[in-house]
Formats: structure tokens, C-alpha cells, sequence
């Protein structure tokens, strides 16, 4: 019996049938090289998603404007630059992606505005990045130009087989959104003023479209549905005193896109000044827009599709079934698991790898390092071609240190490409800190994909050996071929620090598990991710809490936290009154609480009924050099190689069991 018989019946967007209600959104994964055109990296995602069951794949923006801004960031594919590579790549792609009964639109950009230094946007106003830069407003005639390179691209598109194009975008304060909000948009001419002439940029985009492509060739719009601010680089949980785009406004903005002859409407909430909600993270409930975009679909006839933290089956079928909306799109879902669609129709819900609503592989890679987007749970992700498991030439006898997700991760690839594979574990669970992390309720797809590897691990048939301490002389015994030490790391209680053993203090991981009490006055010392997020749950639990951080500022400390998730928790530190103590450094836990002392050397005692110690990991004993000699292959990965996170964690696994 088909548990979802709504989310797998046809919807249609103007012309086009999609087979089920499913979309993957589009996003920044590796799938451009240097002729702006389509790698076989870039293809073979797509395709993979088109092959797991989606009845829409949607391709990231492609960049339309070859004059006013010429390439413009230089990271989107630009069909107009080289038309025969385009054709002959994207023309594959999309025969390809109807093998397997899907379709295919490709966003088409106007540009990024101030989201992206030195670009014209609509009115001049200040950069995201950099506030104190100001970008200066495009003309009349340059406005004119971008719109009919659109139209040309979406012509160049329909040629190459894709179904229809999606204009990007009036959401995340992109150009667009910049055109059609007033707070961004001061323009005095036609593009200016009223809501009618502030989206006439939009009018003129379909009608360019439509007549260089045909009144059937669908084309539907990326909408944000409110943008969550109350000024520039101001973003507000709520949304009260909004000065960006009310829902309300956005509404009136819907139905003139119905009238303009767009063919389906694709939303979600937030722009980059409140990244956070339009990159929602773990800390959002799943379905939080659902509330905005339930109350839109009232107002238009169009099919309505919606993203944002709507991977869970059974709430996808509910707003679907509801009429809420019609169909459900997942960008992050998608790239953690390319298979969403098919385990959902089969039922396997227990199979699907879950997105941990991270953004550290995808969105926070590629923005805070410059590194390729990937994901942090599934390594292959955006190089399905290059990065792909093969079976191993000789079949070898491994043994896994360790049930943590660097340990999970390396027996499951190991076993894929045909080893022989056992686990083995300390302790009397597996999952390592996935278990300690996904104490809180905002990180239960950190618990889900603990409870996923563990179904993975079953599934293959790989022993694991629970409650067994590994030691040199039970690795000599059991004679792998190749010994995977993923041993993981423990809490850091400094012995240098006086009072680190009073009955005051907890270490964080005592205190995500509940082993010991925490009172009512609490100081955490550390205010790193871990303190953060501890902190921030202990404040809603009503404890009053102090966070005391050596370092300048909080968050600091590791890799560094995606622009959504700092943003979004330093925003519910500050609801939730906790009070930041930065430049401060612990110096001794007594019968008081916390005395610590400021960078001036000023020491001060914090009353504290508990001192809970967040000062980081380390590594725990490695059993490399007593196995050197012994005839087998030893490696060292997540955190017993170097501390690291989950995503860090998960790719040693997969790149070490990978090239076994």
C-alpha cells in the first residue's frame, strides 16, 4: 500500500506533466568548469537525482547577461559564451534526465545585486558583505539589455531540451528581489515606485521569454515570501516591524505574476541579511514556511511549490494531501540522498540519509572557503563521477576501531566495494558524539543519522562487536589485511585548572547526556558550537546562563560556522538571555561558581550552581605505532587522527574505505 498516494501523482505546470510532486531545487554543486559550461560532474548529479525519482530537477542559475556585467561572478554557466560546447553537453543531459521520465527547468538569472561586491543592483545601496561599499544602480537601458539576454538564454535552453526555465530570482535579495522591494528598490522611472512598476522587470522577463520561446514553454518564478529584516545587515526572528517584503505585499506581488503569464510559483522566506530563513537550519522547526506559503496559495490559481526544510515524507504528504500546496521541493534533502523519492514511495523511510541542516558541506563550503559544494553526509555529492564507490580489485579483511561516523562511514563503503568488514566498539552504543550531539531536540537528524548508519550497517551484514576494547594484541589475533582506528576523541578537563574536579563541574558531554544535574545559575566555559548550543538549550529550559570566552567573539573556534547557523544562533542567544562573556578566560571553579578573569586581569566570580567545561576534544590514544610491523595497512581518521567535525568525520571514512 502506497503510503504517500498524493506526493506521487501528476502535477502540471503550464505545459509541461511532471510525474510525481517531487522537485530538486537547484543548487551550487560543482557543475561548471572554465568554459561556463557543464562539467560530467555537474551532469552526473543532476542525472542521479532524475534516476532517484524526482519528477522536476531544477539547474542552478545560469548567468544571462554577456554585456552590461559581462560574466559577472564568473561561477554560474554562461550558455551565451560558448553555444556549441553548451548544446552538445546540456543537449546529452537532458535526454539523459528523460530516461528516467523526469524534467528539467534551468534557472535564469538577472543577477545577484548587493549580494555580490561590484555589481550594479537596482538602486544604489549598500553591499551585504561589505555595508560601507555601495553599489550603484542600473540604467534604464541596462536593465532593457538583461532582460533580452534572458530571453536569449532561454531560447538557447528550450533548443537544448530543457521543459522550462525558472527566473531567478525574487527571493534571498537577489537582483530581482531588489527590483520589487521598495526598501532596495528608490528608482524614480518605470522601474521605480509603485508595486506595479517595481515588478515590471518580472513583466517583461516572461513576455521576452514567452516570445522567444513560445506561449507554452513553461516559466515560473523563485519567490521569497518575507524577507525577515528591519533594515540592512538587520535580521529579526519574528519578522515584526518588517522592512523588507510583508507576506501581504507579497500576495498583491503573486497575483500580478499570475497575470504577467507566469506558470507556477517556487517560494520560500529570507534573503542574505537574514540568511538564516532563507538557508533554514537545524534550529528551525521542519515546515516553518508552510505558514507563509499555505496563506499565498489561497490567492492564486498557479501551482504553488515550496522549499525550505521540507524533507520529512510524512509532512510532505500532509500539505500536499491538505491542498496547503502542490508540489514540495528539496535542494539539501536531495543532495544528502539522491534516492529521496524512491525509498519514500517504497516505504524505506528508514533508508533515506537524512540532511542534517547543516550547510557546512554545501552552502558553507563554498561560501566561507571557496571550496566546491558538496555535503557533509554524503561525500559523493556533486562528483558522482569522479568520486563514485568501485568494487575493489582484491577482496581484504578490514577491521574498524570504533562505531562513531568516521567508523560507521568507512565499514559501509568497505563493505559496498566487497571487504570483508567487522566493527568494533568500546562501549555499549554506537554512534559516538552523534549520540552526545543529538541530545537536542534541534539536532534529532543528527540522532537520525546515527539510527541511519546503524540500519546501513545492518542491512549489509556487518559484525559489529559492542562493549569490546580493542588493544594491539586483539588486532594481532583477529590478522586484518587493513585496521581502521577511528577511535574519536573525549571532553577536555584541563588538570591545570583548579577546581576542575569539584562537584560544580560538569564536562559538556556529562551534561548533554543528562549524567549529572545542572542547576538553575550556570556558566559554560567554552563558546565554541558545543557551549553555544548548549547554552542556548539550557536557556529555554528558563536557566539563567553565562558563556565565558577567551577568544574576541563566540563561534570561533573550528572550522568556521556556515553564515546561516552563526547567524541564527547568536540571534536565539540573544532571545533567550544568555549573557556573553568574550575575552574572558576561567580561572578556577569553587564553592562560589566560576572565578574567571577578563583581558585586562581582572578576576570576578560568576555564582554558578554548575560549571559546565566546553574547552573542546581530544584525540584519545592511538594504537598506530604498536601495530606498525604486524603485516597490515593502518589508517587513522576522524577525530583519533585530528578533532573535527561530523562532515570531516564522515569524508575520512569515505575517502580512506574508498582506496582500500
Amino acid at each position: 500500500m502506497n503510503k504517500y498516494p498524493t506526493t506521487f501523482t501528476p502535477l502540471k505546470i503550464g505545459s509541461v506533466t511532471l510525474k510525481n510532486r517531487l522537485v530538486q531545487g537547484p543548487v551550487s554543486v560543482p557543475t561548471e568548469d572554465l568554459t561556463d559550461n557543464l562539467t560530467p560532474d555537474g551532469a552526473a548529479f543532476l542525472v542521479e537525482r532524475a534516476k532517484g525519482g524526482f519528477g522536476l530537477v531544477i539547474q542552478t542559475a545560469a548567468w544571462a547577461d554577456m554585456e552590461v556585467e559581462g560574466l559577472g561572478p564568473g561561477f554560474m554557466m554562461t550558455p551565451l559564451r560558448n553555444p556549441a560546447v553548451f548544446m552538445s553537453r546540456c543537449g546529452v543531459l537532458t535526454e539523459k534526465i528523460h530516461s528516467y521520465g523526469a524534467k528539467i527547468f534551468c534557472q535564469v538569472t538577472m543577477g545577484m545585486g548587493r549580494n555580490v561586491p561590484g555589481l550594479k543592483a537596482a538602486s544604489r545601496v549598500p553591499d551585504f558583505f561589505m555595508p560601507d561599499q555601495m553599489h550603484e544602480a542600473l540604467t534604464v537601458e541596462e536593465i532593457q539589455k538583461k532582460i533580452q539576454y534572458m530571453a536569449q538564454t532561454a531560447a538557447m535552453l528550450k533548443n537544448a531540451g530543457y521543459d522550462g526555465v525558472e527566473v531567478h530570482a525574487m527571493h534571498w535579495g537577489y537582483l530581482i528581489d531588489q527590483f520589487a522591494m521598495a526598501l532596495t528598490n528608490q528608482r524614480d522611472d518605470q522601474y521605480g515606485g509603485s508595486l506595479e512598476n517595481r515588478v515590471r522587470v518580472c513583466k517583461e522577463i516572461v513576455e521576452a521569454i514567452k516570445a522567444a520561446c513560445g506561449q507554452d514553454f513553461p516559466v515560473t518564478m523563485k519567490m521569497g515570501l518575507k524577507s525577515f529584516i528591519k533594515g540592512f545587515n538587520q535580521p529579526t526572528l519574528d519578522g515584526a516591524d518588517e522592512a523588507g517584503r510583508t507576506l501581504e505585499e507579497s500576495i498583491e506581488i503573486a497575483k500580478l505574476l499570475e497575470s504577467y503569464g507566469y506558470d507556477a510559483l517556487h517560494v520560500n522566506a529570507g534573503i542574505y541579511d537574514s540568511y538564516w530563513k532563507a538557508l533554514p537550519t537545524s534550529y528551525e522547526p521542519k515546515g516553518k514556511i508552510m505558514e507563509l506559503a499555505k496563506e499565498l496559495k489561497k490567492h492564486v490559481s498557479i501551482p504553488v511549490i515550496v522549499c525550505g526544510r521540507m524533507n520529512d515524507p510524512e509532512l510532505i504528504e500532509s500539505v500536499l494531501a491538505d491542498g496547503q500546496v502542490d508540489g514540495v521541493v528539496m535542494s539539501r534533502g536531495g543532495i544528502a540522498d539522491a534516492d529521496f523519492p524512491h525509498k519514500m514511495e517504497a516505504g524505506r523511510i528508514d533508508e533515506i540519509r537524512p540532511c542534517l541542516a547543516c550547510s557546512v558541506g554545501c552552502n558553507g563550503r563554498a561560501m566561507a572557503t571557496g571550496k566546491p559544494a558538496c555535503c557533509a553526509v554524503n561525500p559523493a555529492a556533486g562528483r558522482e563521477e569522479t568520486y563514485a564507490l568501485t568494487p575493489a580489485v582484491k577482496k581484504k579483511k578490514v577491521v574498524v576501531v570504533g562505531g562513531g561516523a568516521a567508523g560507521m562511514e568507512a565499514a559501509r563503503v568497505a563493505k559496498l566495494r566487497g571487504h570483508d568488514v567487522e566493527v568494533y566498539e568500546k562501549s555499549d552504543v554506537l554512534g559516538g558524539h552523534l549520540v552526545h550531539t543529538g541530545q537536542h531536540d534541534f539536532k534529532q537528524e543528527v540522532a537520525a543519522l546515527n539510527k541511519w548508519y546503524q540500519k546501513q550497517l545492518e542491512l549489509l551484514e556487518i559484525p559489529v562487536h559492542m562493549n569490546t576494547a580493542v588493544d594491539a594484541e586483539l588486532l594481532k589475533s583477529v590478522k586484518p589485511d587493513a585496521v581502521i582506528l577511528a577511535v574519536g576523541s573525549y571532553a577536555i578537563m584541563p588538570k591545570w585548572l583548579e577546581g576542575v574536579d569539584h562537584e560544580k563541574s560538569v564536562s559538556c558531554i556529562d551534561a548533554l547526556m543528562g549524567n549529572k544535574p545542572v542547576g538553575q545559575n550556570v556558566v559554560i566555559v567554552g563558546g565554541g558550537m558545543t557551549g553555544c548550543e548548549l547554552g542556548y538549550d539550557l536557556a529555554r529550559e528558563g536557566k539563567k546562563v553565562q558563556i565565558v570566552e577567551m577568544a574576541p567573539d563566540i563561534l570561533m573556534a573550528g572550522p568556521p560556522m556556515p553564515i546561516a547557523n552563526g547567524m541564527h544562533l547568536r540571534m536565539l542567544l540573544g532571545a533567550t538571555g544568555v549573557e556573553l562573556l568574550t575575552s574572558t578566560k576561567i580561572a578556577a571553579i569553587n564553592d562560589e561558581g566560576a572565578v574567571v578573569e577578563t583581558a585586562d586581569g581582572e578576576k570576578k566570580t560568576l555564582p554558578a550552581d554548575t560549571v559546565i567545561l566546553a574547552m573542546g576534544l581530544r584525540p584519545e590514544n592511538s594504537l598506530a605505532a604498536d601495530l606498525r610491523g604486524e603485516g597490515m595497512e593502518i589508517f587513522e581518521i576522524g577525530d583519533g587522527r585530528q578533532v573535527v567535525n561530523i562532515m570531516n568525520a564522515v569524508w575520512d571514512g569515505y575517502e580512506v574505505a574508498k582506496n582500500l
